[in-house]
């Protein structure tokens, strides 16, 4: 089987997945943007991925990510990692989305790096889910004042939310805690309708929770793999 072949197959299976969860959530396919996470493998599994359909991929590595964008073109990058403040303005440079959006002065930076590039860049906040913002994500109380920072800002457009299901949790729990939260955003910001949340092994949950925004890695790739292959 060629790489090809084996991406196709594993885009395929995940498809699968992705239809059952809509149908049995009763929720329609078409409303949920698949996001390849493609962080350790090469520009051409990504471009292969990309004649097959996939529209957007996520990173999260500055320098890895902005090798990518300039081999492959024709896609939507997303940044899902955590971003440094002084890697705001590379990030901005070509990122379409920014997942992780956690303080304040990241906001700042960001805001800076978009109007610099003089491009209009999605973001969203990420939301920590086991109350503990160290890992990653804003509180759940801190998401109003810096969602309305972020929506202020110059070259910033707020598009919703982030988060990671905590580890030795229940996902469905935890992914019903951050719809609670989107949905609260959205009353006071109601374009911000984006929720990323699900990965490989939780899909189906944060689909049956309302999330629009899936980050698959492994499922699409398989197992992590050094850029040489």
């Amino acid at each position: 089987m060629t790489r090809t072949e084996e991406l196709a197959a594993n885009l395929a299976a995940v498809e699968e997945r992705v239809a059952a969860a809509c149908a049995a959530a009763g929720r329609a396919r078409d409303e949920v943007r698949l996001v390849a996470v493609s962080k350790t493998w090469p520009a051409s599994d990504v471009a292969a991925l990309r004649d097959l359909g996939v529209t957007d991929f996520g990173e999260n590595r500055d320098g890895e990510a902005a090798e990518k964008v300039a081999a492959v073109t024709g896609v939507r990058w997303h940044f899902v990692g955590a971003v440094q403040t002084n890697k705001a303005r590379s990030v901005t440079s070509y990122a379409d989305v920014v997942h992780s959006v956690d303080r304040t002065g990241l906001v700042d930076a960001l805001s800076r790096g978009a109007v610099r590039a003089d491009r209009t860049v999605d973001v969203l906040v990420q939301v920590s889910l086991d109350g503990d913002p160290s890992r990653g994500g804003a509180l759940a109380a801190d998401v109003p004042a810096l969602a309305d920072e972020a929506a202020s800002a110059d070259g910033l457009r707020l598009a919703g939310v982030m988060a990671v299901a905590p580890l030795g949790e229940d996902p469905a729990a935890a992914f019903a805690r951050l719809a609670a939260v989107a949905e609260r955003l959205r009353q006071t910001h109601p374009y911000a309708t984006t929720v990323s949340a699900g990965m490989s092994g939780d899909l189906e949950a944060a689909l049956e929770a309302g999330a629009n925004a899936l980050r698959v890695g492994t499922a699409l790739f398989g197992h992590r793999a050094p850029l040489s292959r």
